[in-house]
């Protein structure tokens, strides 16, 4: 069976190297003719961190907003004291008093994540980002060019990735995309699984709730109907494969591990937000439009810097017993603006404002549209267009003078929140 030591490339026959002494071997019947990847960096904010201060490493740490907000990622040592991607700030302190607990820093990260993003170019033009910190890449058709199949040339990317950047990466390699993205996070950190032929078998008792995109509401139904692991989804006659509605051919096809969609270099956004998780609970609307107002100049310049309009907005709020309550709303025309943004959302967050007490407020642009559609106005609409322009003569006096050059009045009344 091919076997490759991911120290230094060696073929490898046994379960040591025998050029290297390396112990970490990848072993699979189709190690060296499978191409598609998946790559996920291993608790990417946390290892960039330790990375810039050493004196960390051998400390839990935990990347989160104060202690009302929700830890956005935490090294490994502190999962073993079960702390968990947005659990709760206070309850992760509670778990893990001892973590150092760290702000994140986006602007870091993202260099980091462009630093990688372009070693992955180097391998392939086909490299679709799909968050900050992983993507997908197809290798197929660049044996030729590196001289060595996709297994070998992602086992020497994830040596320069470490000896360059400092962090480490996991890497899942399939026949397609979704299968990938399960092999990857099957082996971490620094893992390399190789899910074939076998994968069925390998998946068949794992609960429905594994693969990607069934979430918490559709497991439910799914359970309420019996259907608990992959293989009884993925066994799901047809009479009773009509009780799942819709999304019925999708659901059966993930779990038989179907998967045709392709690697696109660039990753077409669905949605735009911001939110932001208030120190103590606001019930007053006067004070959640306040706390929006931001939010809505954030989203503003976001939609702009990424060529994007909101054609919609959704509304996010969570009570103060961490329920979730989202709300949508069409927009007449397309938009970039603050002013438009915060304009529609107010009716919407009004009829929420019953009294109800929020930790968190968001808002977000869905569906999206082409920046060129945005805020054009007509003959009826004379008004748009003059904020457009008052906007782009704010955005230019920002550039020069920093952010807080020009304000508007209700963005002067304070609002306590993390975000």
């Amino acid at each position: 069976m091919p076997a490759l030591c991911r120290d230094c490339d060696e073929i490898v026959q046994g379960s040591v190297c025998n050029k290297c002494g390396g112990v970490r071997i990848v072993r699979h019947p189709e190690l060296f003719t499978l191409a598609i990847a998946h790559i996920d960096c291993d608790a990417f904010f946390a290892a960039v961190e330790k990375r810039d201060r050493p004196e960390l490493r051998d400390k839990p740490v935990i990347i989160g907003g104060g202690v009302r907000g929700v830890v956005s990622t935490c090294c490994y040592i502190a999962r073993l004291y079960g702390v968990r991607s947005a659990m709760p700030m206070f309850k992760a302190r509670k778990l893990c008093p001892q973590a150092v607990v760290l702000p994140p820093e986006m602007a870091k990260y993202s260099a980091v994540s462009r630093q990688m993003r372009a070693m992955f170019e180097a391998l392939t033009p086909l490299v679709q980002p799909l968050s900050v910190d992983e993507a997908a890449l197809d290798l197929s058709g660049t044996q030729t060019l590196h001289g060595a199949p996709p297994a070998v040339v992602l086992s020497r990317l994830a040596r320069r990735v470490e000896a360059e950047l400092g962090i480490t990466i996991s890497i899942g390699l399939a026949r397609n995309r979704m299968l990938a993205k399960l092999a990857a996070e099957r082996g971490k950190p620094r893992g390399f699984t190789v899910l074939g032929a076998e994968a069925a078998g390998v998946l068949a008792q794992e609960k429905i709730g594994l693969l990607p995109g069934i979430g918490p509401a559709q497991v439910k139904k799914l359970e309420a109907l019996g259907i608990i692991t992959i293989s009884q989804l993925a066994a799901l006659e047809e009479g009773r494969a009509a009780r799942l509605g819709n999304d019925a051919a999708a659901l059966i096809a993930r779990a038989r591990l179907q998967d045709d969609r392709p690697i696109r270099p660039e990753r077409e956004s669905k949605s735009i937000s911001a939110e932001t998780t208030f120190e103590t609970d606001i019930a007053d609307r006067e004070a959640l439009e306040t706390a929006l107002w931001p939010l809505c100049e954030k989203l503003g310049r976001r939609l702009h810097r990424e060529g994007q309009a909101a054609a919609g907005i959704v509304l996010k709020l969570k009570t103060a017993d961490f329920l979730l309550r989202t709300r949508s709303q069409r927009l007449s025309c397309p938009t970039q603006l603050a002013e438009s943004i915060f304009e529609a959302a107010q009716p919407v967050l009004g009829r929420e404002a019953d009294g109800t007490r929020f930790r968190l407020i968001g808002i977000g642009a869905a569906p999206l549209a082409a920046a060129a559609l945005a805020d054009q106005g007509d003959l009826a609409d004379t008004a748009t267009p003059r904020r457009r322009a008052r906007q782009e003569a704010i955005d230019r006096l920002r550039t020069r003078f920093g952010d807080t050059a020009v304000q508007r009045g209700r963005a002067l009344r304070p609002v306590k929140g993390k975000g």
